[in-house]
């Protein structure tokens, strides 16, 4: 008898909002980010009107406001990010559903288009996997740019068949809430769209 597999997305699904933007403002305060979104509207705009990938403007939107830290430093900002904001984001539901899994022994996966290092810590105090997008570090120094493709639309598939061999469960179960998650959501037996 196959193990069943529950794939879940980050941003939106396990989470209220986009902890992109809640990572920037808990690390630079609401002011700061909010000069910066004027900053980078140019940029914003072009996305909106799907001239630019959100990975170009991701890795924008990053570069302005963490290029040239220390990974060290990062870090450590990350994990007071999990500890003191994560759980402000995180959908009771959708924690109910990823404990419901793990107790019936599926193997449990967050695929997220997110920064790897803001949400490891919390997948690990779930006791659970994460592929996310991955950022450049250059002599312990924040570069500025993703050292992955950003993990959204076929990209997450793409790092799921990389990660996982699919055939060796059943059923698949896949949790999302937007167009860039509906890729995803095709490779499962089970889907599930804006469930929480």
């Amino acid at each position: 008898m196959k193990r069943g597999l529950a794939l879940f997305d980050f941003d939106g699904t396990i989470t209220k909002h986009d902890t992109l933007f809640e990572f920037i403002i808990f690390h630079k305060g609401l002011l700061t980010f909010l000069v910066g979104m004027i900053w980078l509207s140019p940029s914003l705009t072009l996305f909106k009107l799907k001239m630019v990938s959100g990975s170009v403007v991701k890795e924008k939107v990053f570069r302005y406001f963490f290029k040239g830290m220390s990974f060290s430093s990062f870090e450590i900002l990350c994990a007071d990010f999990t500890q003191l904001q994560l759980p402000k984001l995180i959908r009771p539901k959708a924690l109910d559903k990823i404990k419901q899994h793990k107790n019936n022994g599926d193997r449990v996966v967050v695929v997220s288009a997110s920064i790897q290092s803001w949400i490891q810590g919390w997948c690990n105090a779930q006791d659970i996997e994460l592929i996310a997008t991955q950022i450049e570090i250059s002599n312990n120094t924040i570069t500025g740019k993703l050292s992955s493709p950003n993990c959204n639309r076929l990209e997450k598939v793409t790092r799921i068949k990389n990660y996982l061999t699919l055939s060796d469960y059943n059923p698949i179960y896949a949790y999302g809430n937007s167009s860039g998650d509906k890729p995803m959501l095709d490779l499962a037996t089970h889907r599930f769209y804006k469930e929480f």
